[in-house]
């Protein structure tokens, strides 16, 4: 059993990884003069689906790769996560998700100056809904978290395909993606909004615009909410 420490590194550079590749694919697909400017919904979502993988294959043996705060604690709900564990997973988590932010912003340097709008500069780093209604916004964030929760539970429990846990788990946030993506961006992930929104707020990005700290809340509160309603479902389901 690994210690604490080495599995809060652990998530801390899977998290990282996590959010360089996944928000990097949408810094090339939006960003002027990116070569894979134009690159499409359909790209964005495969990327972050093999991002969660190769995240799964960094942190798997360490700290079981969780990369997610509303993850951690539904895990914790349902006594698959110690509790005592869950401040220091969130922290390095959202530490992570900071750090992994960052480094697209350096990575895509030169092409900040070169893009004009503030708001697809931000949809980079962070997530806004398509329409504003603060109910329809936290239902489908709650919905996605549910899917993401349950699923990945219930294929680390399937005995069907031995192995195949981490490409199930990355094939389910590629469906998540391109079935409840559409309405909120599918944050399903506190650390993956929040690291990056605030890397966004502090970091020197040229005509950045606000950071929407009014929405912010959303894509943390209510993958929360979904997580640990499905993990609860899961437990009830599996037993």
């Amino acid at each position: 059993m690994a210690t604490p420490m080495a599995q809060y590194l652990s998530e801390f550079i899977a998290t990282a990884m996590l959010i360089l590749l996944g928000n990097g694919v949408v810094a090339g697909a939006l960003l002027n003069k990116s070569k894979a400017q134009g690159a499409g919904w359909g790209v964005i979502t495969a990327a972050w689906g093999l991002a969660v993988l190769i995240g799964i294959c960094i942190a798997g043996p360490t700290s079981g790769a969780i990369m997610n705060p509303a993850l951690t604690i539904g895990l914790a709900a349902i006594g698959k996560l110690a509790w005592a564990l869950v401040p220091g997973f969130v922290i390095a988590q959202i530490a992570g998700a900071f750090a992994g932010a960052t480094l697209v912003w350096l990575t895509y340097l030169a092409h900040w100056r070169v893009s004009d709008d503030p708001e697809l500069k931000r949809a980079i780093f962070c997530t806004s809904p398509a329409i504003r209604d603060t109910k329809a916004n936290v239902l489908t964030e709650v919905i996605g978290t549910f899917a993401l929760t349950f699923g990945a539970l219930a294929i680390g429990a399937n005995s069907f395909a031995p192995g195949m846990g981490p490409l199930g788990v990355g094939l389910l946030v590629v469906v998540i993606g391109m079935s409840l993506g559409g309405p909120t961006g599918y944050a399903i992930n506190p650390a993956r909004d929040l690291g990056p929104r605030l890397a966004h707020a502090l970091l020197p990005i040229a005509g950045k615009g606000g950071s929407d700290w009014g929405y912010a809340w959303v894509p943390v509160v209510a993958p929360i909410v979904g997580a640990v309603l499905g993990a609860f479902a899961f437990q009830a389901v599996y037993g």
